[in-house]
């Protein structure tokens, strides 16, 4: 069904095209017909011209016509749907589209009372016209245009007036085999079968439509002549059988007009151009057709009332209420013989077919023509009738024509109208042009497209306001009153830099009162002259004239004098304002007609933002035609601008040095900026996702352009980013701008010569295989190709393994993952063996994901030449529930059925290796090789080589030298941004780990270049204390060498990211510099030493957090390799000995130091804020009876990480071992470690935490151990209590009245953005405090030792800076989540960047139920490696793939049980609706004071887990033991 006619057009526009432009206000607001195009194309709804048509959202400012062009020379059948109001602005287009078989439907603007001038402007721009009244007959003439579009190979526009339908029944959707006779799909092949080729917008190619005509002999009517499109043959079409009922009663009307036959002969042909003849010609037998099968007819004008009637309305406008007044019409009302005409063929004009219509009878006839924008006397539609019926052999009989001017006419006013227009048609003298209703219809009815700044736009207007405040000036603000001014007009550059000059030559007037006013003698008192004077002298300069200006204010105002008045009249001149026009990259169309060239060529000082909104990602599918012109380097090419290209989601501190570096500068300035999105609701996290792959794969680069720091001897070109586009490059190469560029930065010398394209990736794949085939050229055995895809390694180990052992029975092997292999010499390829992991939710790993679409979407894919199998490894468990057993091994179960589908001959049939069997996925490889060599008649090959064992990070370590590798040579080879794997596992013990950024991923292996390469680094931070120098170091760190973020892990230290490799080094010796370290932060030695930030008790916390300090201190390793790699300068000679070796000592750890990573935590009761029982050593503070600390309870063997459906794998608190006193607690802390490091499993880095060794050995014969080494046994456990295990925020006194402040940082991410400078506003902080920093174990930060007389200026900045704000819920306050994507290469799911976004979803049902303020502890991770200790909350979820968690339940508030697995692989939609039924319940079941991980063990929703060993067992979800 169809309700609309929008609705109903959209669909025979999906029908009938290929392309679907369709124009909306905004990408996140519909049109009359985006709506129902959108739902048919996500339901990948068949089309008929294509399978499946393409609908391309395009916004109504940014010349969508253009977008039309490519696809139509290229032999795409294209439509358009979109308002008016893009007709007028799309003219010179439209002269060109006219000769391309293109359809547009217009909904005529605006609603309710549309403006019919819009049509009859464009009415001689060659189009075909055709015009629809009722919802049904929008149907039939949308399929009219498409039909006769096709057959003439001319454009057609489909007008309609929306409104005029509302009152129509719903209709029954359009008829597939109807649509598929009148659209002539032979013709429709043919024009797609060409294609025009390359030609600029700006050269017409002298496009005519033309016709092969045959001589005809026929027996019948004159419209029998067949007719054949020279682009589009025209080829009769059948008649259908199938007849409806009308949906008005217009519609049903009747025309004797002879019909179309089929009796006809054909002999020789001529070419000529089509005509109005062959229009009318077609159009009458495309509504045969529809006649035929419908029993509605059409008309080139429809005729509906009496045949006898003596007068007649010709309505060009809103019909719908004189219709029904008029066929309702009584016979003693004056329009009683009355008839409407309207005009369904309005272009061509076929005048004859006027007279036709028009009964004999008719003597007057009255001409409503709806036309707002009245330029001439006489309307247009007027002239065309006199001309109709005022010409020709006879015009004695000719009825008389009376224009009018219709306005809008309210319905219950509509007979009274009619009234008048019969009045004045039957009058002796008629006026001509009589206004007809009202023609300043109300606002509230001029629904044109409203302008509105999308939302996420709002970033950049956020930082013009807290850049500038109140000196700020927007000239083409949204909103602003401009009276007599559209808000469309207002909007525009013209308009604003027209406003501009105005009100900058104002200034200049009032600059010269103000002059003339300092040297008179008309005021009261003298105190006003000289503050004049000394404003005059400054009014240019902001800083000054802005400060000047209160004081001159303040004496005018005093004066009372008439001068004194006359001058504060215009107070606001006397401030220096910063004026920006704003604009879209609408304004990029067309440069050297738009308001952008004015402004830059004028050289006025005027600031233009410019935000860009066209996603990275969206690019490709842009019409390359598209005259979208890069603004930043056509205003670098006057020379007289300033410019920059910015990017707030990639470089927020960039933007602000660009607008003040754009404010400052004399002349004009352009700051382009980018903000990608495909909806204007967008979220941030892919705004950001968006905004850094173009910024890193060089289509947006970062940049500034000063054209006045030449005279400066500086270079005007400032690079912010690390590529740059070939454009922009060759700007740049032109006034050796390149040259100085690289000199600078010699780091970026290979980014910069390096422009982005996907041809680059393909000539890689070429050259890597025709090298490979090179090198086995010399070997004789059969080929076998191995292909795999792996998102961990293990398929890639597989594969480089078996063609290893290929080579050895002789074979010629080749290994490439799938992505990288040429996908063209597949078919001619002998054995093809291909390994596949599983990812996500049954999806290929990333790096064979483009061989997979290709190979499922490549229907001529001709394999039957090559013999294939395919080993798939994959978990039976990942996904436990029964419907979703799809997903085990599915990539490599899909690859086996296509390639066999395609051709393949197996060799063997699908291997399935799973993580549950005893071996893992090793069980199943390892009956799977032997049946393949078997299948190859290498089985019985004898003398193969012994194969080395795999090396393992024990090998890594003992062949380090104590931490060495080759991390030095790795650090100084340029031509890669990472360094080799081995040295990857051994600078984890200095503090980083290489990562790469997963966001972009995808998009730089499609343009051929590494991953985005970076180091993130680990301080050592002990207890998590820090002056304000060290955090101001810190700030500037991540600046300087990071990604300007940083973040505050779950164990109280500062992490960066985004440090690339050239940076390493000089961000290693900065962190030294603060008198910090980050040996040991990471790798398999004892890590950062946490210990509680406890504001309240200074005293207490500084006798623990020294006991951190020591502790950590005593275990720290010994050798100097971190020293000399990181450290030492060319001055800084090593000491050498026994030749060129160094030689070290680790008396504690020896040379392979621990078998995994180890962690000491130090809680203070009653807070357990560091989740004393989740670490290898927790150590609990016992307080003294002098209120100081005394000693420790040991707790040892607690552990987080978890793999997915690994049982032997679980997380463990830790055990009691008893209290040892303070002074002794470092050796034992030591002891614990050594019996860990002889004792722990370094075979399997699985099972080799100190939580596992303790199982294994038990607790009671670990502890006995210990105790011999330290020659004592542990003292029975002191009592203590824990009340909770998160922060308190906001202001807290110590015992010594000192003042502290605990910020909320959501998951620990020091950043600034748009609204909320946060990182700014500690930066402030931190050059003004005298206490020091306390980073806490929930990601939080404590500012400590503030005093009273401090307290003011404090309060202040952080009011500021918005980071006085607690005011948060509960759970939001009690939230804790790890980095996971984009840099963790572990992460499975969305963690740090999706955790807020959920508890937002949540935060209603908080509010619903009286839980805003209760804290419920929720954590969440990327994967299961537990980095926010998620097994110990109330309510965790932890990622098993992209968008999709585990979700776990019933952990103790205070941090002292795990949860257990509630339910498995659940996405947002689910936890909704899982975990606001289960608030519900809590609100109204909970006990007093029952927290609720409690309530869930009380209500049955989960059982408890009483140790680490059963965590797998009793879960509420059980998996399916169902084979897959």
């Amino acid at each position: 069904m169809a309700s609309t006619v929008g609705e109903a057009v959209a669909r025979i526009a999906y029908l009938s095209s290929d392309l679907i432009l369709s124009v909306q206000p905004a990408l996140g607001a519909h049109s009359e017909f985006s709506k129902c195009l959108h739902a048919l194309a996500s339901n990948r709804t068949p089309g008929i011209i294509a399978k499946e048509p393409e609908v391309r959202a395009v916004r109504h400012n940014v010349d969508p016509l253009l977008s039309a062009f490519q696809p139509l020379r290229s032999g795409r059948l294209v439509s358009v749907t979109t308002s008016s109001s893009i007709l007028l602005s799309s003219i010179p287009h439209l002269y060109k589209l006219a000769k391309y078989p293109i359809v547009i439907h217009v909904a005529l603007n605006p609603y309710g009372y549309p403006d019919y001038s819009e049509i009859t402007s464009i009415r001689q721009c060659g189009f075909i016209f055709l015009q629809s009244e009722t919802l049904r007959e929008g149907q039939d003439i949308a399929l009219s245009a498409h039909a006769l579009a096709a057959r003439s190979g001319k454009g057609v526009i489909h007008f309609f007036d929306p409104a005029n339908s509302d009152s129509n029944d719903p209709i029954s959707a359009e008829d597939r085999a109807l649509v598929l006779n009148v659209l002539d799909i032979n013709a429709v092949r043919d024009y797609q079968s060409t294609s025009i080729g390359d030609s600029s917008l700006y050269v017409d190619e002298g496009r005519q439509p033309t016709l092969v005509e045959n001589e005809v002999t026929s027996s019948a009517s004159p419209h029998n002549e067949q007719l054949l499109a020279k682009d589009s043959p025209f080829i009769k079409a059948t008649n259908g059988n199938e007849s409806s009922v009308g949906s008005s009663v217009r519609e049903s009307s009747v025309d004797s007009r002879p019909t179309i036959s089929s009796a006809s002969s054909v002999n020789p042909t001529t070419t000529r151009i089509v005509n109005s003849e062959d229009i009318y010609k077609f159009l009458s037998d495309i509504w045969f057709q529809i006649s035929a099968a419908t029993g509605r007819i059409y008309n080139t004008f429809k005729y509906s009332g009496p045949d006898d009637a003596d007068s007649a309305l010709f309505v060009f406008g809103s019909t719908g209420l004189f219709v029904d007044e008029i066929l309702a019409a009584k016979r003693s009302d004056e329009f009683a013989k009355c008839g409407i005409i309207t005009a369904t063929l309005y272009r061509p004009w076929l005048g004859n077919s006027l007279t036709e219509a028009v009964p004999q009878t008719v003597k007057r006839i009255a001409v409503l023509e709806q036309i707002r924008k009245k330029t001439v006397k006489w309307g247009p539609v007027l002239l065309d009738i006199l001309t109709s019926l005022r010409t020709g052999l006879s015009t004695s009989g000719a009825p008389l024509v009376v224009g009018h001017q219709l306005g809008y006419i309210e319905p219950a006013t509509a007979r009274q109208g009619l009234r008048g227009i019969f009045q004045n048609l039957k009058s002796a003298s008629p006026i001509q042009n009589l206004e007809v209703g009202n023609h300043q219809q109300s606002r509230d009815l001029l629904s044109e497209y409203s302008l509105e700044q999308p939302k996420v736009e709002s970033a950049y207007m956020k930082i013009l306001d807290q850049v500038f405040g109140e000196r700020l000036h927007i000239a083409n603000r949204l909103g602003a009153a401009n009276a007599g001014i559209s808000a469309s007009i207002a909007a525009n550059p013209e308009f604003g830099f027209g406003s501009l000059l105005a009100r900058m030559d104002h200034r200049k007037r009032f600059i010269d009162e103000v002059r003339e006013a300092a040297t008179t003698r008309d005021f009261v008192t003298d105190t006003p002259q000289s503050w004049l004077s000394k404003w005059a002298l400054s009014a240019e300069d902001p800083k000054k004239a802005n400060s000047l200006a209160q004081e001159a204010i303040a004496r005018l105002s005093t004066d009372g004098s008439r001068l004194a008045s006359q001058l504060l009249s215009s107070r606001s001149l006397f401030f220096k304002e910063s004026q920006w026009l704003i604009g879209s990259d609408a304004w990029s169309y067309d440069l050297g007609n738009s308001g952008v060239h004015h402004v830059i060529a004028s050289g006025a000082n005027v600031n233009m933002l410019i935000i860009d909104s066209q996603p990275w990602s969206e690019r490709a599918a842009t019409d390359a035609t598209r005259r979208k012109k890069d603004i930043g380097l056509y205003a670098m090419n006057f020379g007289n601008a300033y410019v920059a290209s910015v990017a707030v989601y990639s470089s927020y501190t960039q933007v602000l040095e660009a607008m003040i570096e754009a404010d400052q500068f004399d002349g004009p300035s352009v700051v382009v900026a980018y903000l990608p999105y495909n909806q204007e609701n967008d979220s941030p996290l892919t705004v950001l996702q968006e905004t850094k792959k173009a910024v890193d794969l060089g289509y947006w680069p970062l940049y500034r352009w000063n054209p006045n720091d030449e005279e400066k001897g500086e270079s005007s070109f400032s690079l912010d980013s690390e590529r740059i586009k070939q454009e922009l490059e060759e700007f740049l190469r032109r006034d050796n701008h390149l040259t100085q560029l690289m000199n600078r930065h010699p780091e970026f010398s290979a980014n910069l010569s390096e422009s982005y394209g996907s041809e680059v990736r393909t000539l890689q794949k070429r050259r890597a295989k025709d090298a490979y085939e090179k090198m086995l050229d010399s070997l004789y055995g059969a080929p076998m190709t191995v292909l795999f895809a792996s998102d961990n390694g293990n398929a890639e180990s597989l594969a480089k393994r078996l063609g290893n052992r290929g080579k050895a029975r002789g074979l010629k092997t080749m290994v490439f993952a799938m992505d990288d292999y040429p996908l063209e010499d597949l078919p001619g390829e002998e054995n093809v063996v291909m390994i596949t992991s599983t990812a996500g939710q049954g999806e290929f790993p990333q790096n064979g994901r483009a061989f997979w679409d290709t190979v499922k979407e490549n229907a001529e894919l001709d394999l039957s030449q090559i013999n294939y199998t395919v080993f798939a490894l994959g978990d039976s468990h990942y996904w436990p529930r029964k419907e979703d057993k799809i997903y085990y091994n599915k990539p490599g179960k899909d690859l086996d059925s296509r390639v066999a589908f395609l051709g393949g001959k197996r060799l063997i049939n699908i291997g399935l290796g799973d993580d549950q069997d005893p071996d893992s996925y090793q069980t199943g490889y390892n009956e799977w090789e032997p049946r393949l060599w078997q299948a190859l008649n290498v089985d019985k090959v004898e003398g193969l080589p012994e194969e080395l064992p795999p090396i393992t990070n024990e090998d890594i370590k003992i062949q380090s030298n104590f931490l060495r590798g080759t991390i030095a040579e790795g650090l100084e080879d340029p031509s890669t941004g990472a360094i080799a794997a081995s040295d990857q596992q051994l600078t984890k013990f200095h503090g980083t780990y290489m990562q790469d950024d997963r966001d972009l991923r995808d998009e730089r292996k499609a343009q051929g270049l590494e991953p985005a390469y970076a180091f993130m680094i680990r301080c050592r931070l002990n207890g998590g204390v820090a002056t304000p120098s060290q955090w101001l170091q810190m700030d500037a760190i991540s600046s300087s060498y990071g990604n300007e973020t940083m973040k505050m892990t779950t164990r109280q230290t500062f992490q960066f990211h985004g440090v690339v490799k050239s940076k390493l080094k000089s961000a290693m010796r900065g962190i030294n510099k603060a008198l910090m370290t980050t040996i040991a932060a990471c790798g398999d030695v004892n890590r950062n030493v946490m210990c509680s930030s406890l504001p309240t008790k200074s005293a207490y916390h500084r006798d623990v957090h020294q006991i951190s300090a020591k502790i950590s201190d005593h275990l720290l390793p010994a050798t100097t390799a971190y020293h000399e790699i990181w450290l030492k300068d060319d001055n800084d000679k090593q000491t050498k000995v026994a030749g060129d070796a160094i030689v070290d000592q680790e008396p504690l750890y020896g040379p392979t130091y621990l078998p995994r990573k180890f962690k000491i935590t130090i809680a203070i009761p009653p807070n357990n804020d560091t989740d004393v029982f989740a670490h290898d050593i927790g150590l609990i503070a016992i307080k003294g009876s002098n209120g100081r600390l005394e000693g420790f309870n040991v707790l040892a063997g607690g552990g987080m990480g978890v793999t997915h459906n690994n049982k032997k794998t679980y997380p463990r608190t830790g055990s009691m071992f008893g209290y040892i006193p303070a002074d002794k607690i470092h050796i034992v802390c030591e002891k614990i470690m050594l019996v860990q490091r002889d004792n722990g499993d370094r075979k399997n880095r699985k099972h080799a935490r100190l939580k596992y060794t303790i199982d294994d050995m038990g607790v009671d014969v670990f502890r006995s151990k210990v105790e011999d080494l330290l020659g004592y046994k542990f003292e029975q456990p002191r009592a203590f209590e824990f009340k909770s295990n998160i922060d308190t925020f906001g202001w807290q006194k110590d015992e010594f009245g000192i003042n502290h402040f605990t910020f909320f940082i959501e998951n620990g991410r020091i950043e600034d953005t748009v609204n909320f400078p946060m990182k700014t506003g500690l930066r402030e902080i931190a050059k003004v405090h005298k206490g020091e920093f306390r980073l806490t174990g929930n990601q939080h930060l404590c500012l400590s030792g503030v005093h009273d007389d401090d307290m003011e200026n404090i309060k202040g900045m952080m009011k500021q800076y918005k980071l006085d704000n607690v005011q948060f819920s509960g759970l939001r306050l009690s939230s804790s989540a790890c980095v996971a994507f984009p840099t963790c290469g572990l992460a499975m799911a969305e963690s740090e960047r999706y955790l807020p976004e959920l508890i937002t979803k949540l935060e209603d049902c908080l509010e619903e139920n009286g839980l805003r303020q209760d804290s419920i502890v929720m954590r969440m991770t990327g994967c299961p490696n537990g980095c926010a200790r998620p097994w110990l909350a109330e309510i965790a979820f932890v990622g098993k793939a992209y968008g999709a968690y585990n979700m776990y339940l019933g952990g103790g508030y205070h941090g002292q049980r795990l949860n257990k697995l509630y339910r498995s692989s659940i996405q947002e939609e689910e936890i909704l609706e899982i975990v606001k039924p289960m608030l519900k319940r809590y609100a109204m079941e909970r006990q007093e004071g029952e927290h609720f991980g409690d309530w869930t063990i009380r209500s049955g929703y989960i059982k408890p887990t009483t140790e680490g060993k059963t965590f797998h067992d009793d879960v509420a979800e059980a998996e399916s033991e169902d084979e897959a």
